[in-house]
């Protein structure tokens, strides 16, 4: 068994009507919870990294730990590059053994991001890796990305970049944003942008970046155990699974993770002050976020028996 590339993937999950789930990982017990969520729903998964998290584990270990994830469960596993920020960060991590990078120029102009995702293509595509671009972009902070006010993408420009770059997959701007706090007022996502673009690029896939849920369980958790996070709210599941229906074959979830995770160390701490065992209270947490993956499988994404 071996890593795969994302394009098997989407191409099933684009005729099927459903999404594979993208979940940003930093050490074994979120990779295997995330795999067995995978593996009970018996669904292909991406593993994703930021470059917070190749600072904190390092990419190597990374890449060897999600080795064996993918001998230990046989799924169809990508690891993939998160806001990759530079071709320098896409490069090293394709060396490293990467089965996809996300190159972000979406801060440059237009054409320098053309011309510098085209020139991470070309690198990427030699050595059969595939690459995610983003135009537009998401408010929000998670890791090192940062955005004050979104800007959402351009149809038309969509399509002129794809043609132009050959990347594998796009990231669209359409009302998803990073972080916990997405909305202030009603959830909106503009589902017309979407439309437009799966209309100028029939059977192309699309990304969808900030789209954690925000799941409410996790959130009143956090806060009964002394956390400090009132008034999070995510994006909802049905709007999820509309755009999951269309064009989407990637949703990005980060957010939803970290809040399974830390809403569970919380409880575990205050119930068990004595408790001083790394494998009980991490063990508490791989099986918080096992059962949040199968839940966003089933409910979400809809790629439950894609395998």
């Amino acid at each position: 068994m071996a890593l795969v590339t994302t394009k098997e993937m989407f191409k099933k999950a684009y005729e099927g009507g459903y999404s594979i789930g993208a979940f940003n990982i930093n050490d074994m017990e979120i990779i295997q919870g995330v795999v067995n969520g995978a593996k009970a729903q018996n669904s292909p998964v991406i593993l994703q990294v930021s470059s917070s998290a190749i600072k904190f584990a390092g990419a190597k270990y990374l890449v060897k730990m999600v080795e064996a994830a993918v001998e230990e469960t046989g799924l169809d596993i990508a690891l993939h590059l998160d806001h990759g920020a530079s071709i320098d960060v896409c490069k090293e991590v394709i060396e490293a053994g990467f089965t996809s990078v996300m190159f972000d120029g979406s801060h440059y102009d237009y054409e320098e991001n053309v011309r510098l995702t085209k020139e991470v293509v070309d690198y990427a595509h030699a050595r059969g890796v595939v690459v995610e671009a983003e135009l537009g972009q998401l408010a929000g902070v998670e890791d090192e990305v940062s955005v004050e006010k979104g800007v959402y993408t351009d149809p038309a420009q969509a399509e002129d970049f794809v043609k132009r770059t050959g990347v594998d997959s796009l990231a669209i701007a359409i009302g998803t944003s990073h972080g916990a706090f997405k909305f202030t007022g009603e959830a909106k996502l503009r589902f017309d942008i979407l439309e437009d673009i799966q209309k100028r690029l029939p059977g192309f896939p699309i990304v969808l970046h900030g789209a954690s849920a925000v799941d409410q369980k996790y959130v009143e958790m956090c806060n009964e155990y002394g956390g400090q996070i009132d008034g999070a709210k995510g994006v909802p599941a049905d709007m999820l699974r509309k755009a999951s229906s269309m064009a989407v074959c990637k949703i990005n979830m980060d957010t939803d993770l970290r809040l399974a995770m830390t809403a569970t160390l919380r409880k575990f701490f205050a119930e068990n002050p004595k408790e001083i065992d790394p494998r009980k209270y991490m063990g508490a947490a791989r099986t918080a976020i096992q059962e949040l993956v199968e839940d966003k499988i089933k409910n979400v994404l809809g790629s439950s028996n894609a395998l």
